[in-house]
């Protein structure tokens, strides 16, 4: 059974993270066959839009910490002992469906109705960190070192796993299933749209584990809330339902769980249908206005007007106007 299942329905592209038993948490391996999923799908003419989503009760709990080595030298979760638990309901104490087992100390301060399993933080810091040998439980200050292997294996994982979503040049559309945490969360939040669940939650749980937000979080959240908003969830970690997080601008709507799928195809279908080109110069002008004063802005904006001009759809929905028709545009 592949751990990153794939469909291609007319010119969509389907992308299903598929560990069920850690709520999709994230290993180095899946993580970079996902980036690399990204960049083809760039690249395909014959893909005009990606959906992203997760199978079973979560979308992505983050990094495996775990790393199935059955050492957890990251930031367990839950009080007690038993497996690491992602974002668990606080008791912590039974054992968790994720790989390997250990001591997993931690603060698993909790929100009752986010019951995660196998995998914890979001940062591959500590996923990396964490794959040493041995078989028993082993503390993050146990782990041997450098001066740059933490920076170094964020710029490598998860800042480039966030950076393949916003780079790519084909809408992204995150069809939010269930829990998204740490770096799950910020997977979501990198998507040019966001639907969810009614029943899925989002967890900024690096502070429950003593730890900075990694994968974009401090460059993503203050740009979709602001500072205050940004801040009041990274310093308390609480869980967010879909419902609060599209009343705050986290994510576009929360729709009931039945409905999600049907919503993010017909979502994906107009999408497909949309001016490709034209889209991907407008998510480049979007994704870089807030680093740009408006001189840049307006430079900017003419470049990708300039750029779009040449493009057989821009000449398409011109005569579609002129001849007061709809416009077929065909992504090139």
């Amino acid at each position: 059974m592949s751990e990153l299942e794939t469909e291609r329905s007319g010119q969509v592209a389907y992308v299903t993270l598929n560990r069920p038993e850690s709520l999709n948490a994230l290993t180095p391996a899946l993580r970079d066959r996902l980036i690399d999923l990204l960049a083809q799908a760039s690249a395909d003419p014959a893909v005009r839009a990606v959906v992203l989503t997760g199978r079973g009760r979560g979308f992505c709990a983050g990094a495996d910490l775990r790393g199935g080595t059955g050492t957890d030298a990251g930031a367990g979760s839950g009080a007690g002992s038993g497996s690491v638990s992602g974002v668990g309901s606080g008791a912590g104490a039974g054992p968790s469906s994720g790989a390997g087992s250990g001591s997993g100390a931690g603060a698993g301060a909790g929100a009752g109705s986010d019951a995660g399993s196998g995998s914890d933080t979001g940062s591959d810091a500590g996923s990396d960190a964490g794959s040493g040998a041995g078989s028993g439980s082993r503390h993050p200050g146990d782990v041997a070192r450098l001066p740059g292997d933490v920076s170094r294996m964020l710029r490598q994982g998860a800042q480039r796993l966030i950076a393949a979503v916003l780079d790519c040049e084909k809408p992204v559309i995150a069809a939010v299933n269930g829990t998204a945490a740490g770096l799950g969360a910020h997977l979501a939040f990198a998507c040019d749209l966001v639907l969810a669940a009614e029943s899925a939650r989002f967890v900024e749980v690096f502070v429950r584990r003593g730890l900075v937000p990694d994968g974009g979080g401090a460059y993503l959240l203050p740009r979709l809330l602001g500072p205050h908003r940004a801040k009041e969830l990274m310093f308390f970690g609480d869980a967010v339902p879909a419902a609060d997080a599209a009343r705050l601008g986290l994510i576009n709507r929360a729709v009931p769980d039945g409905e999600l799928e049907k919503t993010a195809r017909e979502w994906a279908t107009r999408l497909a249908a949309a001016p490709t080109r034209a889209l991907a110069l407008t998510k480049h002008l979007v994704n870089t206005s807030l680093e740009s004063d408006r001189a840049t802005a307006f430079a900017a904006e003419a470049w990708a007007q300039e750029l779009n001009m040449a493009t057989e759809d821009a000449q398409e929905g011109l005569r579609a106007f002129a001849e007061r028709r709809g416009a077929e545009f065909r992504g090139r």
